[in-house]
């Protein structure tokens, strides 16, 4: 197997996305698992641009990494100016890393237009800055921005960026495509001449401003380039980087090539997801290989097929990157998805049991209602233990009531008082909360407790509420959608009424019925 160096800028690109801002302990954190996973370079930012990343290069000292090799990233030398007097020269070598990339303009356009320079000064300023470094003990990669757009333009000078880089010292050269306009098969022909004409190692850095920097990466890598620079999620600036999560797949599972370990590559799905909560960013539930949907079956035909062979609709086996697989459930779903919850439950049962069929038709009848039970797999299964005759009600709410007040006195605007039986035992209780659904939920609380103690480790992670005939305006039926988890587990349930505190009811005993029965 041909082996690629995976180099990861998420600490640096990944930042300059909109909405991303890291610490420097959640960089530390993110350098870690980076590190487990086994990338060959962890490019952690310009320690000369902000404090920030002076005190995370002085920090990550303490870390002994097993795996990668920490990059410090930062620019040429000024204009008319020596590496000695550059401030972020200086700052570069204080970071003290082993591996320094240095990006210069390889773009004749950017040198005299933005720049401000002479396209001699422009070379000067690589070789100069490049020999510094290797004079210093270090390896030096040469990131050669917008070096598409300058071959396209000019190729003798963006070439001679490359050259001048090597004769200085560099260890590596990288083709950025940094307006992330190239298409495959240019990126494909440009890369393979710079591989045929210089002896070295070449790497391909590409944005996503045409949607194309995944395959743009592969293009390069099929034509000789041995380094793919990207960030977890793809995350970047404007329109994003190429997405490392979707590209190591691809490279070693459907290629054959090498970049990270076997074992390591299980570790995709949670660095994906780890990374997305860091950011503080949703999670991309349809990227490929790491999305929850990435092994998602809905269509009965394709559920089916995926039941009697996975090889029909999916790429890979799911646990190679740490995924796995579900089947959505939905008025579109056949019996083969739907046999797949019950047996859960019931493992004897049959596609062509009666009960299968008659789960199905209730779905079917619940979903024109406006339930929807792909994202609310707890209320599913509530749903399939009736039909089966597996559930046993743990309490039948009598009557409950909500007052709102306004304006709200420390956050606190809504009152409940709830009355429900629990084994032919009456009992009411009142509680106050901050809304509505918050108040209902501390006034069941409060009354189950007293029969069921293990509600006590229940709390909700999320709610969700969506209006599903805006045509009515106010009338309109909503479905909420509540999240719970009781530390170890975590489920969804559904509720749905004209009524957004009935629906939010409905979604609420779901989510208690569901880890009472669990626990039954």
């Amino acid at each position: 197997m041909k082996s690629i160096r995976i180099y990861d800028t998420t600490l640096r690109d990944g930042v300059q996305g909109q909405g991303i801002s890291f610490t420097v302990e959640d960089k530390l954190k993110i350098v870690k698992v980076l590190d487990e996973f086994g990338v060959t370079y962890i490019e952690a930012g310009n320690p000369g641009s902000n404090p920030k990343d002076i005190e995370f290069f002085e920090r990550v000292k303490n870390i002994k990494l097993k795996n990668a090799k920490l990059i410090a990233f930062g620019s040429t030398r000024r204009a008319n100016t020596t590496t000695e007097e550059d401030a972020n020269v200086i700052s570069l070598l204080n970071a003290d890393t082993e591996v320094v990339t240095i990006f210069g303009k390889s773009w004749d356009f950017q040198v005299t237009e933005i720049l401000k320079t002479a396209l001699e000064e422009n070379l000067k300023m690589i070789y100069d800055t490049v020999k510094f470094f290797k004079d210093k003990g270090k390896s030096v990669i040469f990131d050669a921005e917008h070096f598409f757009d300058g071959y396209k333009q000019n190729p003798e000078y963006a070439l001679k960026t490359l050259e001048v880089a090597l004769e200085a010292g560099a260890d590596s050269v990288c083709l950025c495509d940094t307006k992330g306009g190239t298409f495959p098969m240019e990126v494909y022909e440009i890369t393979k001449t710079v591989v045929d004409k210089f002896n070295t190692e070449v790497g391909i850095h590409c944005h996503n401003d045409n949607g194309m920097a995944v395959a743009d990466s592969i293009m390069a890598v099929q034509a000789g380039a041995i380094q793919v620079q990207g960030t977890i999620n793809g995350y970047g600036e404007r329109c994003g980087n190429a997405n490392l999560c979707t590209l190591i797949p691809n490279l070693q599972l459907l290629m054959g090539y090498k970049c990270v370990p076997d074992e390591n590559l299980k570790q995709l799905t949670h660095l994906a997801r780890f990374v997305s909560e860091i950011a503080n960013i949703t999670h991309d539930e349809r990227a490929p290989y790491v999305g929850k949907n990435a092994f998602a079956h809905k269509a009965g035909m394709h559920a089916d097929a995926v039941n009697k062979n996975t090889y029909s609709y999916e790429l890979i086996d799911p646990s190679l990157v740490g995924n796995s697989r579900t089947f959505l459930i939905s008025e579109v779903a056949g019996r083969g998805a739907v046999l797949n919850a019950i047996n859960e439950m019931d493992p004897t049962i049959t596609k062509d049991s009666p009960e299968t069929k008659l789960i199905l038709d209730k779905l079917k009848e619940m979903e024109y209602l406006g339930y929807q039970y792909e994202n609310a797999g707890g209320s599913l299964e509530l749903l399939i233990r009736k039909v089966l005759g597996k559930y046993k009600p743990a309490f039948n709410l009598k009557e409950f009531k909500v007052i709102v007040n306004e304006p709200s006195v420390n956050s606190v605007n809504s009152f409940a008082i709830i009355k429900v039986e629990v084994d032919g035992v009456e009992e009411i209780a009142a509680a106050d909360g901050d809304g509505p659904v918050h108040a209902l939920d501390n006034a069941v609380r409060r009354v189950l407790e007293r029969f069921y103690p293990q509600i006590k480790e229940m709390r909700l992670t999320d709610y969700k509420v969506r209006v599903l005939d805006s045509n009515s305006a106010t009338a309109a039926k909503v479905r909420v959608i509540i999240e719970s988890t009781d530390g170890k587990d975590s489920w969804s349930t559904i509720g749905v009424s004209t009524d957004i505190i009935e629906a939010s009811w409905r979604a609420l005993v779901d989510s208690i019925e569901y880890k009472l029965n669990k626990e039954s």
